[in-house]
Order: structure tokens, then sequence, then C-alpha cells
């Protein structure tokens, strides 16, 4: 393994522990992540979400190992690509189309799909162009899926607002406008390559500041919640994609 896959390793865990957190939330609930919509009535449908959630903590646990780290972001990849965002989304995305939150919803479900794909890239045996022709397709889906969490600050400023602490200065709306142009901002530096890295970074510690101030909070107060539950783990997933992507482009000696 190469010194920078070396240093993606640690990037690597985060992103697989995210997705075991969210496995075993699942587990516990009996129930698919909020995330992945599948109607009440579908048949099996329990049985389902457990085998669902088990997939998702097999394969997240083999992400953490270097051996079976490929086929486990392989695995991962395919299921929130193909049956997260188009088969479970898919059909969301027709009924409300018109609705802004259908497509930030489904861009949380997609950078987890871009944080396996780079991953996959980084830890299989492919040919130096291959893997970084898939590492800057995955940093151009988290790019997109950047734009779209901020532009869902400014069109749920209603929601977004009262999840700021109220004893952070200067206001709540004040933090709820800036991380959604932190997020914006960090979408276009992606996309562009421009201060890429430092983007990457910046959003990262958004991310840990948001289980921070707002997240472990909001779990302290009601353990009992599963939808904060979710929101823990989802935000915790979504460090490891950032993290991943931060790693990522980190430039060869």
């Amino acid at each position: 393994m190469t010194a920078r896959k070396n240093k993606m390793v640690f990037g690597w865990r985060v992103y697989g522990l995210g997705v075991m957190a969210m496995a075993m939330v699942c587990l516990a609930w009996g129930d698919f992540d909020p995330g992945q919509p599948v109607p009440k009535d579908f048949p099996d449908r329990t049985a389902l979400a457990y085998a669902a959630a088990a997939f998702m903590l097999v394969a997240g646990a083999a992400v953490q190992w270097r051996r079976t780290a490929a086929w486990g972001a392989a695995a991962l990849t395919a299921y929130y690509a193909l049956i997260v965002v188009i088969m479970m989304n898919g059909r969301v995305v027709l009924a409300h189309y018109a609705e802004f939150g259908t497509y930030s919803g489904i861009a949380e479900q997609l950078a987890i799909a871009a944080g396996g794909l780079i991953v996959y890239a980084a830890s299989t045996r492919i040919d130096a162009a291959s893997a970084e022709r898939l590492t800057r397709l995955g940093q151009l889906v988290f790019g997109v899926c950047a734009l779209l969490f901020g532009g869902a600050h400014f069109f749920y400023m209603n929601l977004t607002a009262p999840l700021v602490p109220k004893w952070l200065p200067p206001t709540q709306e004040f933090w709820a406008y800036a991380t959604g142009l932190g997020h914006i901002a960090a979408g276009v530096a992606i996309l562009t390559g421009v201060c890429t890295r430092l983007a990457a970074i910046l959003l990262t510690a958004m991310y840990v500041s948001f289980t921070l101030l707002v997240h472990a909070p909001m779990l302290l107060a009601d353990p009992s919640n599963h939808w904060i539950w979710s929101e823990n783990v989802l935000n915790l997933a979504l460090i490891g994609v950032a993290w991943v992507v931060t790693d990522s482009l980190v430039r060869p000696r």
C-alpha cells in the first residue's frame, strides 16, 4: 500500500464506523433508516429491514480492514447508489419532484455512496488512471451533495435555525445561514478544484461541530427518539465521507 493510501486509512475507518452505527440503530428499532424509504405495506418489510441493516453492518466492518476494505466499499457503493438512491428514493422523487427536500434527502444517501466509491478506488488493485477517475467522480458527486445540503438550509430556514443552540452568539439565524453558505462554498470548491482540500477540511470540521453542538445535546435530552438517533449516526457517516474526501485530496509526493 502506498504512503498516500496509508494516510487515508483513518478516514476509511470513520466512514465504516458511521455506516456500522447506522446499521445498529436500524437493528435496534427493527426498521429501515429514515433515508431508506420503504412503504409500510411492503411484503416482509421488517425482515428486509433487518437484512439491510445486517448487510450494512458487515460491509461497514469490512471497510475497517485493508484486506476487505475494497469489497466492503464496493458493496456499500452499489447498495446506496442502486438500491437506496434509485430504487428506494426514485419513487419519492416522482411523487415529490417539486420539493427541494426530496433532493437534499437523496444527497445524504448519495454522499455515502460517493464515500464508498473513493474508498474502493484507493483500496482495490486497479491501475492508477482508473483509480484517479473513480476518486474524482466520488469527489464531484460529494461536491454536488454539499451544494444541495447548503440549499436546504436556505429553503428550510424555519427548520434549520431552531437546531442552533440559543446560547451561541450572535443569533440562530446567523449560524443557519453561515453553515448553509459553508456547504455551498465547499461544494463549489470541490467541483472547481479551487482551494479544494481546505474546503474539505473545513466541511469535515463543520460536521464534527454539528455533532457536538446540535445532535449530541438533542440525544441527551431525548435518548429514546429514533429520529434523533438516526440523525446522529447519519452525521457520523457524513463526517466519515468528508474525511475520506479530504484524505483523497492529498497530493502524492
